[in-house]
């Protein structure tokens, strides 16, 4: 596990390359659980558009759980795998049923976690996801571009199981620093830390990266 001091390292230099972001909880769960199954295996723009054409068809979320899986697959197409997320976003509604989730908020951390990933094919990610983004909790997801960063940078065991892979990103990370390391690591995972071919040379934190090419 990464010292205090290379970590503080590791932030700045990061924050100094990609700024320091500010995002207020918008205490919208449902749209966040939605918004993250819609972002699997895709980029932001047809997330984002598959988003805002299911809202556009279906004024509210018990509408889309009401609705046939075929029109709500019609509306998420641009998303890409909408079969399967259609089925997903049902489930997961229908499992919710009337419950706003706006209770998780002051629930202890580990309860509301293990509420949402109760949910139907709602893992770590996901449910970090919601407990950072809609209430500011203390969570990091951890994506593919996270996990890699990680990973290189030695501060994330090489093929660990996603559970134990947030689990250390939660212990390492200072408290109130969740969203900052969250969003930096996954900016530098696309612009620099590629899966193929990483742009050391021009890497902000070659210096202090175990992993860097010559």
């Amino acid at each position: 596990m990464a010292d205090r001091r290379r970590l503080r390292r590791i932030t700045d230099r990061l924050a100094k390359e990609y700024g320091r972001p500010v995002l207020r909880p918008h205490h919208k769960p449902i749209d966040e659980l939605v918004l993250t199954v819609l972002s699997q295996n895709t980029n932001d723009r047809n997330r984002d558009v598959a988003y805002f054409r299911l809202r556009d068809r279906f004024p509210t979320w018990d509408a889309v759980r009401e609705a046939p899986v075929d029109e709500v697959e019609d509306a998420i197409r641009p998303g890409g795998l909408a079969p399967t997320k259609s089925v997903r976003i049902v489930e997961i509604l229908e499992a919710i049923g009337e419950d706003d989730l706006l209770w998780l908020a002051d629930a202890p951390l580990d309860e509301a976690r293990e509420y949402l990933v109760a949910l139907p094919g709602v893992g770590r990610k996901t449910a970090a996801c919601v407990l950072l983004f809609a209430y500011g909790l203390r969570d990091v997801p951890v994506d593919t571009h996270v996990s890699r960063v990680g990973t290189r940078l030695g501060l994330l065991r090489p093929k660990a199981p996603f559970e134990e892979l947030h689990d250390a990103m939660v212990a390492l990370t200072p408290p109130g620093a969740e969203l900052e390391f969250h969003v930096n690591l996954l900016r530098h995972g696309r612009r620099t830390c590629h899966s193929q071919r990483p742009a050391c040379p021009a890497c902000a934190l070659r210096r202090m990266c175990p992993s860097r090419q010559a």
